[in-house]
């Protein structure tokens, strides 16, 4: 579903502190060589405060190499660590690959607001996709800062996806309601879209909680885990 052109990408997101808006400010790609730029959203990225990552100063340039920018290999577990086995299992890896493990992990850090995301570039085909739960925050009874106070859903749980057409903060916005119709969060601004378009087709789209982790930050507590069918 990240593969366009023969190239295989991932979304750099920037995630703005204060309003918690997520901007996809570059992606970077592989097809032999790695390719990295800063995407469409930047400029609004750069207005709500995010930086320059620091080797790539220039906003408008393409830049290549033949190994992962290490800007972003660096964000990685190294390969030599004596639990590395258990961190590749964890994320169902046979064997280190940086880019693979950079498109598994996310590569989230404690000390930024940056991550990786796997793009969902081609909806033609069936698939299925884990990925965290937006707005739990501000729908699950949390406190802003971890999610001991989540009783509202269970693992297991079978969700449903509503379009929101007049958010005023994404047009593409995607609701995700409980069967009873109680709203508990929406679908990330960077999936909204293709979200969009397949209710838009009638496709068949399953989704339930996969996980709730209610020792980690309201961004990352509940995770989903949706199946889409293939057009029929």
């Amino acid at each position: 579903m990240s593969f366009k052109n023969g190239k295989d990408y991932l979304y750099l997101i920037w995630q703005d502190k204060v309003s918690r808006r997520q901007y996809i400010v570059g992606q970077l790609s592989k097809n032999g060589q790695y390719e990295f730029c800063y995407s469409n959203e930047i400029k609004d990225a750069l207005e709500a405060g995010f930086k320059p990552l620091v080797p790539f100063d220039d906003l408008n340039k393409t830049y290549y190499s033949d190994t992962l920018f290490s800007t972003f290999s660096s964000r990685l577990p190294d390969k030599k660590r004596k639990d590395i086995r258990k961190i590749l299992e964890k994320y169902g890896l046979q064997e280190y690959d940086a880019y693979a493990l950079l498109k598994a992990s996310g590569a989230r850090l404690p000390i930024d607001s940056l991550h990786f995301v796997d793009p969902i570039l081609d909806i033609s085909t069936a698939f299925d996709r884990d990925f965290y739960m937006a707005g739990a925050r501000h729908y699950l009874a949390c406190d802003g800062e971890d999610c001991l106070l989540v009783t509202e859903l269970d693992r297991g749980d079978q969700l449903f996806l509503k379009k929101e057409p007049d958010n005023k903060q994404d047009a593409y916005a995607i609701e995700i309601m409980t069967g009873n119709n109680k709203r508990v969060g929406y679908i990330p601004r960077y999936y909204s879209k293709a979200f969009t378009r397949l209710l838009d087709e009638n496709r068949e789209i399953v989704c339930h909680v996969k996980r709730i982790e209610k020792n980690k930050p309201c961004s990352e507590c509940v995770t989903l885990h949706i199946e889409v069918s293939a057009i029929a």
